[in-house]
């Protein structure tokens, strides 16, 4: 005899794909409206019930019900008897209708409303969620006030105007539990290594008894039509005892995890990256130095439209426009298949794939008389509107780029980890004077670097040599990941990776030009000048 509850959850996955069909996958991206899959559901509605004391009657709320894949899964595991109570809320007619529908016979209470507006009702022991992926610039100003001060009110989390919809959620349904009663969130796992994402650790770590944070492997994309990684997280709605543990886990399902590893709560307080967790050990202070102390790391240039600032030595030509306000500027990654260039006498890049950047401080009268075919040129970015978008519009001349000059070493912005080339990150040795766009970081050698790099001018390949060999676990547990495996790292990210290997380098570097000032003392002045000329002929030397 089939199992009813098995047969009402096909046909329950039969009404969410036809309601998914009916919206596009740009709308539900921008409403964060990604079901839950079935497995998963079950997975963590299993936890939930082994994590609620033995017997204990379970009032349930999914503040972000859909088509209730979360109650679907409640009924399927739990004994009848045992669910005293269970409610949702579902912000959106197109699926709280359908689900008020289906569900009409099952003892709960769908509200279809805005769960960030309701009044709190603290009589739920089990909270389980999976809450809309809205990004913050999809919220508006006032909305995200309105948040911002609620959120503070009922859970005393102070979020950032970048934090997502989910971290207000999470917030927000504080004042809906009962004193013990558990928590589960299936959430992008990105709070746990960003900035907005410091007041939920301080929420979890001294407002309840963070449990256990299981974190799927990035190449496992949970949710077929979105691009995150995403995290499940445990809490028990009471303070944290001394000595606290949190279970870390990663890989495979929340039942069976590929590693787990216990960190202290102590070690989290002090640890901005926790998505280092379990696969690396809590990191221990040193005096190591780090890779911001040996360069300045900056975003490249974001010009406002790449494709009408950015163009080709043949579209240049074509137009008649005047090579003297464009700029060198490398190609993204993808169009850069060599990790050294060669710059060539005019300072240019040697590589195939040649672009120049538009970039003038003339004013635009100025412009019309000296380059009337530069002029024509900026009227077509005027009919595509580009002075009033943001970038452009905040600028004193809209056509006038960011003064960056160019870096003698790039890293590529965002990498895999199963990339073909066996790198997550490129370091590649810019020889050229060509400036990059935000898809790199750019690395300025600091005052004492440059110094030392001028004294020996091999040590800038040795460190660029260096840089590639480092261990991808170094780099990546710097970094973030999203969903598919995609690793991002931002300027700060990278400033604090090790750098131990530079400073030996420096030190090998100091003693060679000490050995080498005292052989230059014993030559004639005729030798003297042959040698020091043969050392400074290549930009960067073999």
């Amino acid at each position: 005899m089939s199992d009813p509850n098995a047969t009402r959850e096909q046909e329950r996955l039969a009404l969410q794909a036809c309601l998914d069909a009916a919206k596009s996958p740009t709308e539900r991206n921008r409403f964060g409206q990604f079901a839950t899959p079935t497995d998963l559901a079950e997975d963590i509605v299993g936890y939930a019930a082994a994590l609620a004391p033995s017997g204990a009657k379970l009032r349930f709320l999914d503040p972000a019900f859909g088509t209730g894949a979360f109650y679907s899964a409640l009924l399927r595991i739990v004994p009848n008897e045992r669910i005293a109570e269970a409610a949702g809320f579902e912000i959106d007619p197109h699926y709280g209708a359908a689900a008020t529908n289906f569900w009409k016979d099952a003892r709960f209470a769908l509200t279809i409303a805005d769960f960030t507006h309701a009044k709190p009702l603290p009589r739920f022991n089990v909270v389980i969620c999976n809450p809309p992926y809205v990004r913050h610039h999809h919220l508006q100003n006032g909305d995200k006030a309105y948040l911002q001060a609620r959120t503070l009110q009922l859970s005393g989390m102070k979020l950032s105007g970048l934090a997502g919809l989910y971290c207000h959620f999470l917030g927000l349904a504080h004042a809906w539990m009962t004193e013990g009663g558990i928590a589960g969130w299936l959430i992008p796992s990105e709070f746990m290594d960003v900035n907005y994402g410091e007041a939920v650790k301080r929420y979890l770590l001294d407002r309840v008894t963070l449990l256990h944070i299981h974190r799927f492997d990035p190449n496992d994309v949970q949710f077929a039509d979105a691009l995150v990684s995403s995290a499940i997280v445990w809490f028990r709605n009471e303070p944290p005892p001394a000595d606290h543990e949190v279970k870390f886990s990663f890989g495979g399902t929340l039942g069976k995890p590929r590693m787990t590893r216990l960190i202290s709560t102590r070690a989290l307080a002090r640890e901005p990256k926790w998505t280092r967790f379990p696969v690396a050990d809590v990191r221990h202070r040193t005096e190591v130095p780090t890779l911001a102390e040996f360069f300045n790391i900056k975003r490249g240039i974001a010009t406002g439209d790449n494709s009408f600032f950015i163009l080709a030595e043949e579209e240049i030509v074509r137009r008649g426009l005047p090579m003297e306000v464009f700029t060198p500027i490398l190609p993204s990654p993808r169009y850069l298949p060599v990790d050294e260039i060669r710059g060539l006498e005019d300072g240019s890049p040697d590589i195939d794939s040649r672009l120049f950047l538009l970039d003038t401080k003339l004013p635009e009268h100025e412009v019309r008389r000296r380059y009337p075919a530069l002029a024509d040129y900026l009227e077509e970015g005027k009919a595509k509107g580009l002075p009033q978008r943001y970038l452009c519009a905040h600028r004193s001349l809209w056509y006038g780029q960011e003064d960056r000059r160019a870096a003698p070493i790039v890293c590529t912005y965002l990498g895999r980890g199963d990339s073909r080339r066996g790198r997550p990150f490129r370091f590649i040795l810019n020889g050229s004077r060509a400036t990059v766009t935000n898809v790199y970081l750019a690395l300025y050698p600091t005052p004492l670097m440059a110094r030392e790099m001028d004294r020996n001018p091999g040590l800038l390949r040795r460190v660029w040599s260096a840089l590639n060999e480092l261990p991808h676990d170094v780099l990546l547990g710097e970094g973030r990941v999203y969903g598919g495996g995609l690793h991002k790292l931002e300027p700060r990210e990278l400033g604090n990776v090790p750098a131990a290997f530079i400073a030996e380098l420096l030190q090998r570097s100091s003693s060679v030009i000490r050995t080498e000032q005292l052989s230059l003392l014993a030559e004639s002045p005729t030798e003297r000048l042959a040698t020091m000329k043969t050392r400074t002929s290549s930009p960067i030397p073999a």
